[in-house]
C-alpha cells in the first residue's frame, strides 16, 4: 500500500510539473493526448474512492494480479469510453483546471488509500478483492499510465523505480513467465503491453513469449 502511495504521488507531481503546451502533445495511450489521459485519472482517482467505501461481505474472488481482464487486441481509441474521455478533458479548455481536478480528487483518493484496512473486502467490477490486493493492482495501472505520460515528453520525471519492478513483477505473473533479464523493468511494461515494438534482438531474446505479446490489460 505504500508503493500505491508513491506510484500515485509521482503520477500526480509528474502531471503537475507539466508546461501548458505539454498537455497537446500525444501520449502513449492510442488516440489520447496528455491532456485526455490526464482526465482519464481523474476517473481512476474516482474508482479508487468508489471502491474503498463499497465494502463486500463475500470472500476474495481476485488478487492483485487476477483483477486484470488480459486481451491480445490493442486498443484504437475508438471505444465510446475512450471517446468521451477526450470531450471531457476537452470540456476543462485549459491545463490549470484540469491540475486543479487532478490535485484535488487525486490527493482524495491518496488519503482514502492510506486509510483503508488491507484486509478489507472491497467489491468493483463485479467481483470481491482486499483492499490491499486492490491498491495493488493499481501500482500496475499508475506505473503504466505514467509510462504514457512521459512517452513524447523526454523531460518529464520517470515512474519511481521500484513500482516499475513491481508492476514488471505482476506483469510476468500474469504472462505465466518471466521477461529475458536483459530488458529493463521500462522495456519489459513496454514491450509486455504493446505499447512499444520489440527490436529484433529482443524479439529473438522474447522466445515462444513474442507470439503471445501484446498482453493488453483492461
Amino acid at each position: 500500500m505504500d508503493l500505491f502511495t508513491r506510484s500515485w504521488t509521482a503520477l500526480r507531481g509528474a502531471v503537475a510539473e507539466l508546461p501548458d503546451e505539454d498537455f497537446a502533445q500525444p501520449s502513449g495511450c492510442a488516440g489520447w493526448l496528455v491532456r485526455d489521459l490526464a482526465c482519464h485519472l481523474v476517473i481512476d482517482a474516482q474508482d479508487v474512492l468508489i471502491t474503498l467505501v463499497t465494502p463486500a461481505e463475500t470472500e476474495p474472488t481476485r488478487d492483485a494480479v487476477t483483477y486484470w481482464e488480459v486481451s491480445a487486441t490493442p486498443p484504437t481509441g475508438d471505444d465510446p469510453l475512450d471517446a468521451l474521455i477526450v470531450r471531457l478533458a476537452a470540456a476543462y479548455e485549459e491545463p490549470r483546471l484540469l491540475k486543479f481536478h487532478l490535485d484535488d480528487v487525486g490527493s482524495a483518493a491518496g488519503r482514502a488509500a492510506r486509510l483503508a484496512d488491507p484486509d478489507l473486502r472491497v467489491g468493483t467490477r463485479g467481483e470481491v478483492l482486499t483492499a490491499g490486493d486492490y491498491l495493488s493492482a493499481y501500482v500496475l495501472e499508475w506505473t503504466l499510465h505514467h509510462l504514457d505520460l512521459v512517452a513524447h515528453l523526454p523531460g518529464a520525471a520517470e515512474p519511481p523505480a521500484e513500482g516499475l519492478a513491481r508492476s514488471r513483477d505482476m506483469l510476468e505473473k500474469i504472462a505465466g513467465t518471466a521477461f529475458p533479464a536483459s530488458f529493463s523493468d521500462k522495456d519489459a511494461l513496454l514491450v509486455g503491453t504493446g505499447r512499444r515494438a520489440p527490436a529484433d534482438a529482443q524479439e529473438a531474446e522474447l522466445g515462444e513469449l513474442a507470439a503471445r505479446l501484446p498482453l493488453v490489460l483492461g
